[in-house]
């Protein structure tokens, strides 16, 4: 299979040297991308800014802001079997960017924000054959909002990762995932590495591809 992986924050700017993100470290999409490719996969790896050595074999396209991710994974669309969205857009950005660096005694008391684009919603049309899978990182509600997410954005696989607690989530070694599927299947697992959990999306997407 031909498999799209996003991975990483993205960041959006205040100014130059600023800017405003989100505490994703990249590890998640990172792993997905590495299973994928040890089990034989195509795979293209769009990431946002971490820290985190690309997969061997794996062609990396680096992107910071959630616009400039939007364009990759429209432009790759059409080449992938399936799409994994493991990244975590950034849900705002500053309304006004500044040109200059903003000085601190000038700088405004509130700072004006705008939604960025939903990009698995916003591609939701483009999917035809391919199987989508999305995340949904939640502190409360966790299966609630996962429902409403697999709903709104039309995807096959939704992962619901709580990350409330210090040893699962962003930064972390290892997650505490649910899997909800379109037809209704619930399955919560364990404390997981999260290589043990891009194993287990992998298996899902290769039992269940092509099946309606």
């Amino acid at each position: 299979m031909r498999i799209l992986v996003t991975a990483g924050p993205t960041i959006e700017p205040i100014d130059p040297v600023r800017f405003i993100s989100n505490r994703s470290s990249g590890k998640m999409g990172y792993a997905v991308a590495e299973i994928c490719r040890r089990r034989g996969h195509k795979v293209v790896l769009v990431s946002g800014p971490v820290s985190i050595r690309p997969p061997r074999g794996v062609r990396t396209i680096q992107i910071d802001s959630a616009a400039e991710m939007l364009i990759a994974v429209r432009k790759m669309i059409p080449w992938c079997d399936v799409l994994i969205m493991a990244a975590a857009v950034a849900d705002f950005r500053p309304k006004n960017v500044s040109k200059q660096k903003v000085k601190k005694r000038k700088a405004p008391r509130i700072l004006l924000l705008e939604k960025t684009v939903d990009i698995l919603k916003s591609v939701r049309l483009l999917k035809k054959h391919r199987t989508y899978v999305g995340f949904a990182a939640e502190t409360e509600n966790l299966l609630r909002e996962a429902k409403r997410k697999l709903l709104e954005k039309g995807v096959d696989l939704i992962v619901a990762n709580d990350v409330s607690k210090k040893d699962s989530g962003f930064g972390t070694e290892t997650n505490r995932v649910t899997f909800l599927t379109a037809n209704g299947d619930v399955k919560q697992f364990p404390l997981l590495k999260k290589t043990d959990v891009a194993a287990g999306i992998l298996d899902w997407i290769e039992a269940n591809r092509g099946k309606d």
